[in-house]
């Protein structure tokens, strides 16, 4: 049997409790990350006055998080494949700590952006974890443990953001920062001394060229999506980043097929099952963060308006905070799913509970218990698809390309939820109502960004619809799939794939 589907002497023999602890600090690092998501949503309108700059480029402190981790998630993943797991988890974490020491230093805005930079290069900790977690765990664990990590993403930040209003509200702003530096460190002591180094490793030499390529061309299409609002979607600067993305992507594309040790392998990345998963991951992300756009403003929003709550950021996080805490809840239950039926019948009933939940919040808004629920609702729905997209990455990708296959399917989730952000951004600017002099986003506005959410749930469910019939999850995450046909008719038999 090849390395691809060797797995680590000491896996199926580790100590349940030396496993329990690994996973349990994997999911807390994750938790960690995700933080950054929300941290600074409670001072977004006041980063003008604490920086002494304009909103506009205060804005720049939630756009460079983004682009830092859109370039560093798939670089971090390939690198980890290289050089070891847990190695890049380490730096992953100690990029998070400096970059929160110098945010919570900083009194203007180049240092403030510095630091939300080095604090979007950490994003890749989650799909690290995962790919950890296939190394070191027995088959029977992983697909349960992968769940729950797979949900610290939105468990981090769900309770991020009632956590960094409180904070927000009694402390001064810099506290946010040297709190997360605080758990940022923790995180990184804990996974020092109770998570062990995965022993598969890819060799070869980093792509350094498709490296600088995918981070020209994912910068330029992610700035572009990210600001048009503000630049014009018709402008020379947004219409030109449009273009040198799919320009220099398209090259890079044909470069990557070329080389011999690619960034990324784009026809593993070809498969079926791995290619319909990140299609389904996009429209995912873009589901997922429909919601968290409409919520808070509707929240927030006067209740003269006739369908504002007029309820304060504080609230604003309690309300979403009880998501969080479904999605981890649902893990276990993903996870069982997953086994019995496989995790493309888990994917696909995520799909349609998210769907499900849009339509409630369509009828369901004028009440504070109704936004609860409908939360709940799509929190549950995204909790068994994310526990369910890394079982279906990993039964279809060798183990020495773990770590880079799940950076990149987390990768797709953010561009959805780039996407997201600017589409409801143009739509809630375009149907306004007019109060008090000023236009706020009209009802018919907000529902057809909850339309748009449970549309985008349902395209999930058919794109998941195309993965390769599965019996049962089984040990699939396991055993991955390698180069020769006579590996890959057995990954086949263990994954429950039928050809």
């Amino acid at each position: 049997m090849s390395e691809a589907l060797a797995r680590p002497a000491d896996a199926g023999g580790a100590a349940p409790v030396r496993s329990n602890a690994m996973v349990a600090v994997l999911a807390f690092a994750g938790i960690v990350v995700s933080l950054m998501q929300t941290l600074v949503i409670p001072i977004v309108p006041e980063l003008p006055k604490y920086l002494d700059a304009s909103a506009s480029n205060t804005a720049w402190a939630i756009t460079a998080t983004l682009l830092a981790a859109a370039v560093a998630t798939p670089v971090a993943g390939r690198l980890g494949d290289m050089f070891g797991k847990r190695r890049m988890l380490l730096v992953s974490l100690v990029l998070l700590v400096s970059g929160s020491v110098v945010a919570a230093l900083s009194e203007s805005l180049v240092p403030m952006i510095i630091g939300r930079t080095l604090q979007g290069l950490a994003a890749a900790v989650v799909p690290l974890g995962i790919s950890i977690m296939r190394d070191n765990l027995p088959a029977e664990r992983l697909t349960g443990s992968t769940a729950i990590m797979s949900a610290s993403l939105g468990v981090g930040g769900a309770l991020g953001l009632p956590s960094a209003a409180f904070i927000a509200d009694n402390f001064s702003w810099h506290v946010l920062f040297w709190t997360s530096a605080a758990l940022g460190v923790a995180a990184l002591v804990l996974v020092l001394v109770i998570v062990p180094e995965s022993k598969v490793r890819t060799g070869g030499r980093f792509d350094l060229l498709g490296s600088a390529g995918m981070a020209v061309g994912l910068v330029s299409l992610l700035l572009a999506v990210s600001k048009g609002a503000d630049w014009g979607w018709g402008s020379g600067t947004t219409l030109g980043l449009f273009a040198v993305a799919v320009v220099v992507l398209l090259v890079w594309g044909w470069y990557e097929l070329r080389t011999a040790h690619p960034l990324v392998d784009l026809r593993t990345t070809a498969r079926r099952q791995v290619l319909f998963t990140n299609l389904a991951s996009i429209a995912f992300g873009f589901s997922m963060f429909a919601m968290s756009l409409v919520l808070p403003q509707l929240l927030q929003l006067p209740e003269q308006t006739g369908y504002g709550l007029g309820r304060s950021m504080m609230t604003v996080g309690l309300v979403m905070a009880p998501q969080g805490l479904v999605m981890m809840a649902m893990a276990p239950l993903s996870a069982a799913i997953s086994k019995t039926k496989g995790p493309k019948a888990t994917l696909m009933l995520g799909a349609l509970i998210v769907a499900a939940g849009y339509g409630l919040n369509i009828v369901l808004m004028s009440e504070i218990w109704h936004l609860v629920l409908v939360s709940c609702v799509i929190g549950a729905g995204v909790g068994f698809a994310y526990g369910a997209m890394p079982a279906l990455i990993m039964g279809a990708v060798p183990a020495s390309e773990t770590a880079a296959a799940n950076s990149l399917n987390t990768l797709m989730r953010s561009i959805g939820t780039s996407v997201a952000s600017a589409l409801a951004g143009v739509i809630l600017a375009q149907m306004t109502t007019s109060f008090g002099g000023s236009a706020l986003p009209s009802e018919n506005g907000f529902k057809m960004v909850m339309a748009l959410g449970a549309g985008a749930a349902l395209l999930a469910f058919v794109l998941a619809s195309f993965l390769p019939r599965q019996r049962a999850a089984g040990a699939a995450q396991a055993a991955p799939a390698a180069g020769g046909s006579g590996e890959q008719a057995e990954v086949a038999e263990v994954s429950g794939v039928k050809a």
